[in-house]
């Protein structure tokens, strides 16, 4: 296609949008309406995982040793070290652990010196696991080391912080999915307008020889630029509520939101990842609905 009859059709799309404005218009705003709150939800999928990854972050395992040398201790550590898993490991010696204990108990010198004369106290290594939902397997595998006497893992945390990811995540799916076709319909429904009102531009091109592409092209280039301004208006509104938002929440003095405020993720983190999801969305919805409609209801 030579470039002036590009700069053509371009305008053509361009006229199209403003002739149309009223529709136009109303696309635009239901199309940011809808890209706001598939940008809501996505923020609030991801701030949900960096809440839960803290959590998970926050559990400990304990693994319990049998009366191991300290050759077989190093060699556990090792393992541990390499294991996919498995992060933090700290070893917590018998004495160690006596010392932490009489702390807690109020740093009684005399149950201390009594203790330490037979200290009932294990040996354990204490650690942290990357995936909450691999714990069951990590913690067969922990178990099946030689010298380990028991491990203690928090299974119902596990559970419950892996129905939470496996819940936000599939609603997370379901809202953005059910959000873009209903923005697909919405320029579906714009483009037939168009081209209903344009139908006797559109056939005398096609009598004077214009080929498909040439008279779809303007349609193509309404839905594309339609769906382009949709997506930079919301990315816009989208960062200034956010910030907002976020904003208020650092500000609070609530002990439990005071507890999640510092894993709320800052608009700067992810930024550039909205905008190209909006720019796919936008651009994608806008490129989609104008093909589809046209090569169906089109007759040229």
């Amino acid at each position: 296609m030579k470039t002036s009859s590009f700069k053509y059709l371009f305008k053509e799309g361009m006229k199209s949008i403003w002739k149309n404005r009223v529709m136009s218009f109303a696309s635009i705003g239901v199309l940011v309406a809808c890209m706001l709150l598939i940008g809501i939800a996505i923020l609030f999928t991801m701030n949900i995982n960096s809440i839960v990854g803290y959590v998970e972050e926050q559990n400990e395992v304990v693994l319990i040793l049998e009366d191991v040398d300290d050759s077989r201790i190093s060699e556990i550590e090792t393992t541990l070290n390499n294991m996919d898993n498995v992060f933090d490991v700290r070893f917590i010696s018998k004495e160690e652990g006596l010392i932490d204990q009489s702390e807690w108990m109020g740093g009684d010198e005399e149950l201390l010196e009594w203790l330490e004369e037979d200290n009932p106290l294990p040996d354990t290594f204490r650690l942290r696991v990357r995936d909450l939902s691999l714990l069951e397997a990590t913690q067969n595998q922990l178990a099946a080391l030689e010298g380990v006497e028991q491990v203690q893992a928090p299974q119902d945390v596990a559970q419950a912080v892996t129905g939470i990811k496996s819940v936000v995540y599939v609603g997370g799916i379901v809202i953005v999915g059910v959000l873009f076709v209903v923005s697909l319909l919405i320029i579906a429904n714009t483009i037939k307008i168009t081209v209903f009102n344009r139908r006797k531009e559109i056939n005398i091109m096609k009598f004077v020889g214009a080929t498909d592409g040439f008279i779809r092209m303007p349609f193509l280039i309404e839905g594309i630029m339609i769906g382009l301004i949709s997506s930079l208006l919301s990315f816009g509104l989208l960062w200034a509520l956010y910030s907002l938002l976020a904003n208020k929440i650092m500000e609070s003095t609530d002990s439990w939101i005071s507890a999640i405020a510092p894993n709320i993720l800052s608009f700067g983190d992810v930024w550039a990842s909205i905008l190209v999801i909006f720019l796919i969305i936008g651009v994608g919805i806008g490129t989609l609905g104008s093909m589809v409609f046209v090569r169906k209801h089109l007759k040229v």
